[in-house]
């Protein structure tokens, strides 16, 4: 019975992803998003339970891949899909046969999501060189940018509608994301193995910028959260590259 506790907080990370696949689908996508927020706290949860039970198995990191698949793939693709269907013209967006026509296509870009996310999941199931550090955009930071998205629309209506609010710009976040799920890009993990400085330096670093930008823009750091992020990982892989060639 113990071994099964781990599996047991990964089918709430899956359940946690296919109700907010429903509340979004309802309209619902500030619910959708806390879900997708619940998914990661039960994503954590399960390897840190298998970890102190000692009961970590090949079944369990299956199961885990199936259910991020579900709250960090599908779910996001679905708030994707409604945050573009949204910036449409009114006439366009009234049934699934006028998203064919004008700029409907582009509400199925987040299609993509799914797609590469499962590529990322095999991927990193299969990489052995990913077991400190990841290769490509995790998919539960992936997840959270367009949690931060739906977070914005809610508490920050005014700052989503100045720079996100628009088909393209999604429709390129889409594009950017998903090509970073599967690239080669070096990104740190935010798990701290030891507090020392030199390990840890480019943690802290990012997560001293964080607390920064929320002391002076408040609730809107959520906003910055990935896209810092990924600019961490962008500047530290070119660092190492000139490093490596000098």
């Amino acid at each position: 019975m113990k071994k099964q506790i781990p599996n047991l907080i990964t089918g709430l990370n899956a359940v946690s992803g296919a109700i907010s696949i429903l509340a979004a689908l309802y309209g619902e996508l500030w619910i959708a998003a806390l879900c997708i927020v619940a998914g990661m706290v039960f994503d954590f949860f399960d390897g840190l339970t298998a970890r102190l039970l000692h009961v970590k198995s090949e079944m369990g990191k299956e199961l885990d891949s199936l259910a991020d698949m579900v709250t960090f793939g599908l779910a996001p693709a679905v708030l994707a899909h409604f945050l573009i269907r949204d910036t449409l013209p009114a006439g366009v967006r009234t049934d699934f046969t006028g998203l064919l026509s004008g700029q409907g296509w582009l509400t199925f870009i987040p299609l993509m999501i799914p797609f590469f996310s499962a590529f990322r999941l095999a991927k990193f199931n299969l990489d052995t060189r990913q077991s400190a550090s990841f290769l490509g955009l995790p998919v539960p930071a992936h997840a959270l940018y367009w949690v931060s998205l739906i977070f914005a629309l809610r508490f920050l209506p005014e700052t989503y509608a100045l720079y996100f609010a628009n088909t393209w710009v999604l429709a390129a976040s889409v594009l950017i994301l998903s090509i970073l799920l599967v690239s080669e890009l070096p990104m740190f993990s935010l798990k701290i193995g030891g507090w020392g400085w030199r390990e840890n330096r480019l943690r802290y670093t990012y997560l001293g910028v964080i607390a920064l930008i929320a002391g002076t823009a408040g609730k809107a750091v959520i906003l910055c959260l990935v896209p810092l992020y990924i600019l961490f990982c962008a500047v530290n892989a070119l660092a190492l590259f000139v490093k490596k060639k000098s």
